[in-house]
């Protein structure tokens, strides 16, 4: 795993301990398949879907999750 696959994990790892269902369900769905190498274009797809909304509904409400959003898209385009 490269350094960057594993910020995206602990990133990942965040939304999915949110409790937030725009983050939790897509980022637990793409945890799993990403550690049992069953991931695929859609589940990723889901995952990013899932981070614009949540960045849109709060990316700039000041939280710890803003700057998150970004960098998960970031890293999610690559992976």
């Amino acid at each position: 795993m490269t350094v960057k696959n594993k910020e995206l994990v602990k990133i990942v790892v965040k939304f999915a301990e949110s409790g937030w269902d725009i983050l939790d369900k897509p980022s637990k769905k793409w945890l799993s398949a990403n550690n049992g190498n069953g991931l695929t274009k859609t589940i990723t797809n889901e995952l990013i879907e899932a981070v614009k909304q949540a960045d849109k509904e709060c990316g700039n409400c000041g939280c710890d999750y803003d700057p998150l959003y970004k960098s998960a898209l970031e890293l999610l385009k690559t992976a």
